[in-house]
């Protein structure tokens, strides 16, 4: 019987890629379940808690993510990535371009809530936060400016605002705040004001 090794490459036995494939979703899993504690109880959570959310040992995601810091900038970028293409796709699924505009806003917006803290994380490391900062403009400012633009065209909000500017303007109603704040309410409302202006009859 002839070793694996010595069989066609065609006729090998896929586990390698079977465990790439479970490596894959085991991260995804984790990075899924960080995010969401670290909306709940900021960056600093317990690795515990992340592992218990997730159904892993600790030392699973000490493989993937050796440091805290490691596991942060992943999650930051794993969520900008879910921004990014999640753009295009409300783009072809929603009921119009205002109602996906609408939409992938709120994915911003819990993207940012999951972002605090990162600053504080990367605190020794300037280099890093920086190049995730430009990573951030470079994946998501064409993905809303193409948002804006059709809504735009289709006549729904006014075309005098750039995707930047506009980036900036939900990231300070999303800063600081407490109970008696409520960001998402204003953040609807900065959205809602994006409406071009009725004319009188």
């Amino acid at each position: 019987m002839p070793e694996d090794n010595d069989r066609p490459a065609a006729t090998r036995p896929r586990a390698s890629s079977r465990k790439r494939a479970d490596a894959r979703r085991n991260e995804q899993a984790l990075l899924d379940a960080a995010a969401a504690v670290f909306v709940v109880s900021g960056v600093e959570a317990p690795v515990r808690v992340i592992a218990d959310r997730a159904g892993v040992g600790m030392g699973t995601i000490y493989r993937h993510f050796p440091t805290r810091a490691d596991l942060v900038i992943a999650v930051y970028q794993h969520q900008v990535e879910a921004c990014a293409e999640a753009g295009p796709a409300l783009m072809a699924t929603a009921a119009t371009p205002y109602r996906a505009l609408g939409e992938w806003v709120e994915l911003f917006v819990d993207f940012l809530t999951t972002k605090h803290g990162l600053a504080a994380a990367l605190r020794s490391d300037t280099a890093r936060f920086q190049a995730l900062h430009a990573y951030f403009l470079d994946r998501l400012v064409p993905v809303c400016g193409t948002l804006l633009d059709g809504a735009a065209a289709a006549g729904e909000i006014r075309s005098d605002i750039t995707a930047l500017e506009f980036l900036r303007g939900i990231g300070n109603l999303c800063i600081g705040g407490d109970e008696d704040y409520d960001a998402r309410r204003m953040v609807a409302l900065l959205v809602a004001g994006l409406g071009t202006p009725r004319r009188s009859p």
